[in-house]
């Protein structure tokens, strides 16, 4: 279950130790209800996806995930959602203390590194367009409930009434029921 996404006494450590024993045959669930936390944490998750879950990752989007939550969803291979769950991109955010050299410099390198993640994960998958991500970078949050989750393909299925559907199979039903 992933809440915030950020370090406390060892807990997501351990969580990171534990994964790593992963055996390739192992399947990694994610239930996320998540607000965000540290984009550094959360490229843990992706480099332990690619490492040891490979193609055999589900995420459950259990309310809702914006920001590093949202990235975290995207990473897995199937994506399940409810009707009324809820999902926000946006850029990262940071604050630097340093000599300013240090601090620019660092700043150039991280907003290199990041805008390369988040676009990784967001563009090349499709679920932004180049154009919609440029606003992303410069401030624009996406918010999407589960018809827009389904319509971009960031919701591979849904829970639909003790079932699990297509997202397809929810977009068909849910212009149906919209069109009565």
């Amino acid at each position: 279950y992933i809440g915030k996404f950020f370090e406390l006494k060892k807990g997501l450590h351990s969580v990171f130790n534990e994964l790593r024993e992963a055996k390739e045959y192992d399947y990694l669930e994610l239930v996320i209800n998540s607000g965000g936390g540290l984009v550094l944490e959360g490229q843990q998750f992706y480099n332990l996806i690619q490492e040891k879950f490979y193609k055999r990752t589900v995420a459950y989007l259990d309310n809702y995930g914006y920001s590093m939550g949202a990235l975290l969803f995207c990473m897995a291979e199937k994506r399940v959602i409810y009707p009324y769950s809820d999902f926000m991109f946006h850029t990262y955010s940071g604050g630097a203390q340093e000599k300013g050299g240090e601090i620019k410099a660092r700043l150039e390198h991280s907003s290199k590194k990041l805008e390369k993640f988040f676009y990784d994960i967001i563009v090349k998958q499709g679920f932004l367009s180049k154009a919609e991500f440029k606003q992303m970078l410069v401030g624009q949050d996406y918010w999407m409930g589960a018809k827009e989750l389904c319509k971009r393909g960031i919701a591979t299925h849904v829970i639909l009434e003790g079932h699990e559907i297509t997202a397809k199979e929810y977009s068909v039903s849910y212009t149906h029921l919209r069109a009565h």
